[in-house]
């Protein structure tokens, strides 16, 4: 810390980034935003990528400074335009998302590329997002699987499960099960929850794997607790069939409430036929146990925004 601050107050921009970075970070003095802000800043105005970029994330998070998105993209285009790649990246999704700019699926596609093509993953998964989806390019499905492969090789886990769809959809690759389940199970295995439910629906059918309902309820558990509508509905009808787990009317019943929560559109139905079915205090055990059920998932979902 000494050794940068001196260097720092010397006008040397890689130290005013390090010492910058130190404050955003809270590495070796208490974090505090508006210092860190000052110290990119210094760093940035003269042309150090680096601290353009991190300067342009500050504005963007609104730490230190008052949440600018205008301001952002400024400064993520001059480090952008000097190749530096994770510019690339974030200006190719503020185009994308028109925050800061107008939206603009053409200039998201030129910077998400340039960013890719040096090896960003994010910026590789959602070029490829891109093809698939027509925006700013012609569609493509066998180009939109060549990005999302150079993610996914990377570890990107939305990537390995957009790769899983499309071997398991037959989209720009020859359909193939077993390929679709590799994927998604490392993306699910990274916690992914649309790879978890299609990794469960894999089970559930016996695609690609051995058919195998107890892998399927644990797959569907796992979206289903992260809020996954269609994994609470399928979970919901394991416990009314007793597949994979001991039949459990209540337990259907509370799954298929949370899911109906959810807004899954069926849920509602399927939940009044097996009610015929059931005592009054089984109703009662699993209109509790659905409470319990939505006040985890709720609670789960405050922790992860609050990192």
């Amino acid at each position: 810390m000494k050794l940068s601050r001196k260097a720092a107050e010397q006008g040397d921009a890689s130290a005013q980034f390090n010492l910058g970075s130190m404050y955003a970070e809270g590495r070796g003095v208490p974090p505090d935003d508006t210092e860190a802000v000052n110290w990119f800043r210094k760093a940035a105005e003269q042309g150090f990528a680096k601290a353009q970029v991190h300067l342009g994330w500050m504005y963007s998070e609104g730490r230190g400074v008052p949440e600018d998105d205008t301001e952002a993209v400024n400064w993520f285009r001059k480090a952008a335009e000097q190749g530096d790649a994770d510019a690339q990246a974030n200006l190719g999704m503020a185009y994308d998302r028109g925050r800061g700019v107008p939206k603009d699926d053409t200039e998201a596609v030129n910077w998400y590329r340039k960013a890719a093509e040096q090896g960003i993953a994010d910026a590789q998964l959602n070029l490829g997002v891109m093809y698939s989806k027509g925006r700013g390019v012609p569609e493509d499905d066998a180009e939109a699987v060549n990005w999302y492969r150079k993610a996914a090789e990377q570890g990107d886990a939305k990537a390995q499960n957009n790769l899983g769809v499309a071997y398991d959809e037959g989209h720009g690759v020859p359909k193939d099960d077993a390929e679709a389940v590799n994927w998604y199970r490392k993306a699910a295995e990274q916690g992914i929850a649309d790879a978890q439910l299609n990794l469960g629906v894999m089970y559930a059918k016996g695609r690609g794997v051995p058919e195998d309902d107890t892998e399927a309820v644990n797959w569907y558990r796992k979206a289903a607790e992260q809020g996954v509508a269609e994994a609470q509905l399928n979970l919901g009808l394991m416990y009314a069939e007793g597949l994979g787990v001991p039949q459990d009317y209540a337990m259907a019943y509370a799954w298929y409430n949370v899911a109906a929560a959810s807004g899954a559109e069926t849920a509602k139905e399927t939940r009044d036929i097996i009610k015929k079915e059931m005592t009054p205090s089984q109703i009662e055990k699993g209109q509790a146990l659905a409470g319990e059920i939505l006040d985890r998932i709720q609670k789960r979902k405050e922790a992860a925004e609050s990192k």
